[in-house]
C-alpha cells in the first residue's frame, strides 16, 4: 500500500511540473524561439543536467545494452520527439483547444494498450475516471460552445500527437523492469534532442541565445523543473502503478495549467473551465479513495 501512495504521489508532482510549464515556454517564445526549437533546447539542456547528476550520483546508471536501445527510442523518439512535432502542427491546423483534447485522447490509448500489452485489468473505476477527466479536459480548454472546422488531415495529426504522448507510459514500462527512472529519463532526453536536431534551425538558436543572455535562466528551470522532476517522478510512478492508472492521474497537467494561467497570466476563467477543474479533480479522487469489497 505504501508504494501504491508513493507510485500516485511521483504521477501528481509529475502533472503539476508539467501544469506550469507556460511559465517558461512563454518567456522563451517571446525571446523568438519556436516550438520545436523550445522542444529540442529544453531536451538537450536537460540531458546535459541530468547527465551531470548521475555521474555525481551513480555512474553505473550510464550503463544500458545495447539490445536495449529500442526502449529508449521509443521513449525519446516515438514519444517525446514524435508527440511534439505532432502536436504543434495540430495546433497550427485545429488551434489550442481542440488539439489540446486531442493530446489528451492519450491515457485513453494507455488504457487500451496496457490492458492489451501488460494485462491490466480494466475495470468500472478507470472507466468513470477515464471519462470524466477526458470531459474536463474538454471543458477546461474551453472547446465547448464554439464552433470548429478541423479537417480530417487536422484529426489524424493531433490523434498522432495523443498516440506518441501514450507511447512514453508504454516505452518507459517495460524500461522500468531493467533500469532506473534517471537512466530511462537521461537517455529519453539524448535521443529526443538528437532527433529533434535537424529540425531546430541551430544556427537560429545560437543566434537568438547570443541576443537574449537572459533567456538562459528560464531554459534551465524549464529543463529543471518542468522536464528532468516530471519525467523522474512519472517514471517512478510507472515502476509502482499500472500504466492505465498513471496516466488519467497525468489529466492534473491541464488542472494545474489552467490554475496557472489564472495566478500568474492573470486570465479569465469561465464556468466551463471551473466545471472541467472539478471534473479532473473528482476522477483522481475516484481513482485514489480506497473502497471496501470487491472491486469490478
Amino acid at each position: 500500500m505504501n508504494n501504491i501512495k508513493r507510485g500516485e504521489l511521483y504521477v501528481i508532482i509529475a502533472g503539476i511540473c508539467w501544469g506550469i510549464i507556460g511559465i517558461f515556454t512563454r518567456r522563451m517564445s517571446s525571446a523568438g524561439f519556436d516550438s520545436i526549437q523550445v522542444t529540442f533546447l529544453r531536451n538537450l539542456v536537460a540531458a546535459l543536467e541530468l547527465f551531470i547528476v548521475v555521474i555525481i550520483k551513480d555512474k553505473s546508471s550510464l550503463k544500458i545494452s545495447f539490445r536495449d536501445i529500442w526502449m529508449f527510442l521509443g521513449t525519446g523518439i516515438c514519444s517525446i520527439a514524435f508527440f511534439n512535432v505532432c502536436y504543434f502542427k495540430a495546433i497550427e491546423l485545429t488551434g489550442l483547444s481542440i488539439a489540446a483534447v486531442l493530446l489528451y485522447t492519450a491515457p485513453a490509448m494507455v488504457v487500451v494498450m496496457s490492458c492489451i500489452f501488460f494485462r491490466e485489468k480494466m475495470n468500472v473505476r478507470k472507466i468513470i475516471a477515464l471519462l470524466l477527466a477526458f470531459g474536463g479536459c474538454i471543458f477546461t480548454t474551453g472547446i465547448i460552445g464554439k464552433e470548429s472546422n478541423v479537417t480530417w488531415l487536422g484529426l489524424l495529426i493531433g490523434l498522432g500527437s495523443g498516440f506518441g504522448y501514450a507511447l512514453y507510459s508504454i516505452f518507459g514500462t517495460v524500461a522500468t523492469k531493467k533500469y532506473n527512472s534517471y537512466t530511462i529519463s537521461l537517455y529519453t532526453f539524448v535521443f529526443a534532442a538528437a532527433s529533434l536536431l535537424p529540425l531546430c534551425r541551430l544556427n537560429d538558436v545560437a543566434a537568438i541565445v547570443g541576443t537574449h543572455k537572459d533567456i538562459i535562466i528560464p531554459s534551465v528551470c524549464l529543463s529543471t523543473v518542468s522536464t528532468i522532476i516530471p519525467f523522474v517522478c512519472y517514471t517512478k510512478g510507472l515502476k509502482e502503478m499500472e500504466a492505465g492508472k498513471a496516466s488519467i492521474m497525468a489529466f492534473i497537467e491541464p488542472l494545474v495549467a489552467t490554475l496557472c494561467g489564472i495566478a500568474v497570466f492573470h486570465e479569465k476563467i469561465a464556468l466551463t473551465s471551473v466545471t472541467g477543474i472539478a471534473m479532473i479533480f473528482i476522477s483522481v479522487v475516484i481513482l485514489n479513495v480506497k473502497v471496501t469489497g470487491k472491486q469490478k
